[in-house]
């Protein structure tokens, strides 16, 4: 027997944090929640809560504010790491995120049976906006 666990909320390690603030905020619709601003009124902060309906994100600076270098000193890939969304209209979301000047992979149907499109954030973060595909029976 287990233990209840209520949620779950990535935390991602940022170069920039009003890029990142400006990325989720502006082009995916997340609200900032909460920043380690004591009046969050600021995007230069060192970290945030972000939230879109029941999805939350946490972004942390690689570097506190006085030690941030002008550029990364390492750029992290995060080639092992993709965050899965649940989005109900795959197509309507590879369009506006076209609009807004992303690069994106045009959606496609896996093997699996999920309707799914691709992106990266500003540090390279993978996001997987996908769907369930209706089968015939």
């Amino acid at each position: 027997m287990s233990f209840p666990i209520n949620g779950l909320v990535s935390l991602i390690e940022i170069y920039d944090m009003p890029r990142s603030i400006a990325f989720y905020r502006d082009v995916l619709g997340f609200k900032v929640v909460s920043t380690s601003n004591p009046d969050n009124s600021s995007d230069a902060c060192d970290w945030c809560l972000l939230r879109h309906g029941d999805a939350m994100l946490m972004l942390n600076t690689r570097y506190e504010s006085d030690k941030r270098p002008p550029e990364p000193k390492h750029i992290p890939r995060h080639e092992d790491m993709t965050l899965f969304m649940g989005c109900p209209n795959v197509d309507e979301a590879y369009a506006y995120l076209q609009s807004k000047g992303c690069r994106v992979e045009a959606p496609v149907n896996t093997h699996y049976g999920m309707r799914q499109l691709n992106v990266r954030d500003p540090d390279g973060v993978k996001l997987c906006f996908q769907h369930p595909v209706n089968r015939a029976v």
